[in-house]
């Protein structure tokens, strides 16, 4: 029979609206925005754009849009279970509630590519504009050895480890500490995106459009496959659900105005960059906003601005994803599912230390010896099946818990959470064979993993363990 756990449950058990829990509510409206700009734009605009162009050419616009409708229907999901359910846990702990503690786990396996990979992969973007920085302002780069992974010609990454080393100290010291350096970044990252369109538009040539999408409909499906990665990070906004001020109106909120900010931000940079010089000089070009701005403008100093803000902008997804992977860790800790190390919170800083740490040690190795494109799709295949189990999640607690508090509520449903899934199961399907194959094997570990550890350590494993009952109890309780 599968387990489940109330949602009054997780917020009672989280601490989320109790005082004296060793999170602390520091942030407002304002820095929530902030963190999910700073989850989002990042990597997947200033590095990823080439790959989405070399699929679909100029039409790679229309990539981006399909790209955040996908988003936008689950972004509406998470609006929902975000403001009923506000934990730290995110879609981990909303499919504890919906679909179960095996289905919760997996999810939670899941979120390690989401979070997890995606810090590796974006530390390694992180380390192209760091030598595009420096090629721009000494003329130098940092050797090759010790700035690509062996997948990349190289023989270890370190810009990439020392990006992660960056975040995780930052992370300990305090998320007070960590929201401002987030809102300042965001901040930066969205002024040179902005200047990057006015240098990209004062170019733009419609002939430059002409083949508006060479690869014709199926370019167009791989590019938003593609330019889905440029959208990761929105979900992070939930896990902020104990540390946010007013959680249940504030996660609403702050999800939907970030995800039509970044929406209107990618489709302008994508149409301002192809407009300028073309898709197939776009197409594959290593730092490719740098670029376009070095040849629109016939000087480096252009490109060095934009690599600045690229550094700037891949260092705060690095934080933010960061910051994401320890809470959904927590979560997963104080229900027994992964060792108790996790859920330990320094009472100095009010953050988990121990946790923090550990994920960047784990996730600095791929970034150190691992290339972009080997983790990319793995990385997408996974937030996507993610992305359908939170919509379903939004069925099936409409269903088990009718008179939960909602603050916000999906529109036209059941309409939109199943458009969520079918478009998050056709991106999926875009991925290839491989990445399905990679993917499955990726399962098969978790829930051997679930099977051998969680399930006989969970938290409702062992109250059932002292009173048959206790677990029903509970969830009455609750």
């Amino acid at each position: 029979m599968p387990r489940f756990k109330s949602p009054h449950l997780l917020v009672a058990e989280s601490g989320a609206d109790r005082a004296g829990h060793g999170l602390r509510r520091t942030m407002g409206l304002f820095q929530l925005i902030c963190f999910g700009i700073g989850a989002i734009v990042g990597t997947g605009i200033f590095v990823g754009l080439s790959d989405s162009v070399a699929q679909a050419g100029p039409a790679v616009v229309v990539s981006f849009v399909l790209a955040a409708i996908t988003c936008v229907f689950t972004a509406l999901s998470f609006a929902e279970l975000g403001g009923a359910i506000p934990v730290s846990g995110s879609s981990y702990s909303f499919a504890y509630a919906g679909l179960g503690e095996s289905t919760a786990f997996l999810v939670g396996w899941c979120l390690l590519l989401e979070y997890g990979i995606s810090i590796s992969a974006v530390a390694v973007g992180w380390s192209q504009y760091v030598n595009e920085l420096l090629h721009s302002l000494t003329g130098l780069q940092l050797p090759h050895a010790v700035s690509a992974g062996p997948g990349d010609g190289g023989i270890v990454n370190l810009p990439a480890v020392i990006v992660i080393a960056m975040a995780a100290v930052l992370l300990v010291r305090g998320v007070r500490e960590s929201a401002r350096a987030t809102a300042a970044m965001a901040a930066v990252k969205l002024v040179i995106l902005v200047a990057f369109c006015a240098i990209g538009f004062s170019a733009f040539k419609d002939g430059n459009l002409v083949p508006f999408s060479p690869a014709g409909l199926g370019g167009i499906g791989a590019g938003t496959t593609a330019a889905f990665f440029s959208y990761i990070g929105f979900d992070a906004i939930t896990t902020a659900g104990e540390e946010a001020k007013n959680p249940r109106r504030d996660i609403p909120v702050a999800i939907l105005v970030c995800m039509g900010v970044v929406t209107l931000l990618y489709c302008a940079v994508a149409l301002a960059a192809t407009g300028a010089i073309g898709g197939d000089q776009v197409a594959g070009r290593p730092a490719a906003l740098s670029y376009v701005v070095n040849q629109v403008t016939g000087s480096t100093i252009g490109g060095g601005v934009i690599a600045f803000g690229a550094v700037v902008a891949i260092a705060s997804v690095v934080l933010a994803v960061m910051y994401g992977q320890t809470r959904i860790l927590m979560s997963m800790s104080r229900d027994g599912l992964i060792p108790r190390v996790f859920e330990k919170v320094s009472p100095k800083t009010a953050t988990p230390v121990a946790g923090t740490l550990i994920v960047a040690l784990v996730f600095a190795l791929p970034a150190a010896f691992a290339s972009l494109d080997a983790v990319m799709n793995l990385c997408t295949i996974g937030t996507l099946a993610i992305m359908a189990v939170v919509n379903v999640v939004v069925i099936a607690l409409r269903r088990r818990e009718p008179t939960l508090a909602r603050t916000f509520r999906v529109p036209l449903y059941p309409v939109v959470p199943l458009l969520g899934v079918g478009f998050c199961l056709y991106l999926m399907y875009e991925t290839g064979w491989t990445t399905w194959v990679q993917f499955a094997v990726f399962l098969a570990m978790g829930l051997l993993v679930y099977v051998g550890y969680g399930r006989r350590n969970s938290t409702l494993a062992r109250a059932a363990a002292v009173t048959p009952d206790a677990t029903d109890a509970v969830l009455q309780e609750a």
